[in-house]
């Protein structure tokens, strides 16, 4: 049983690392995008977004989901339901 608890401790303490990681990794690029000053959080979403719905009609739904999760850090899964969510 104590090893029971262990492994689940050690997969919950994993994946919280996992998501900081990411967090911190979509912080970062949100501050080049403000230490920049040419564009505002919210013009470099929409203009990413619209990059996306461009692959989504080309049918290039795999690399939307790459490039979503380069530029904001999601997982695959959190990838694949965002850009299923744009089309």
């Amino acid at each position: 049983m104590g090893n029971f608890i262990m492994g689940v401790l050690f997969l919950v303490v994993t994946y919280l690392l996992t998501r900081i990681n990411r967090l911190e990794k979509r912080i970062k690029q949100m501050q080049i995008v403000l230490d920049r000053g040419d564009e505002t959080p919210e013009n470099s979403e929409a203009l990413l977004e619209n990059e996306l719905r461009k692959l989504i009609e080309e049918g290039n739904d795999v690399k939307a989901v790459k490039m979503a999760r380069e530029k904001w850090g999601l997982s695959l899964i959190e990838g694949k339901q965002y850009i299923d969510k744009l089309k």
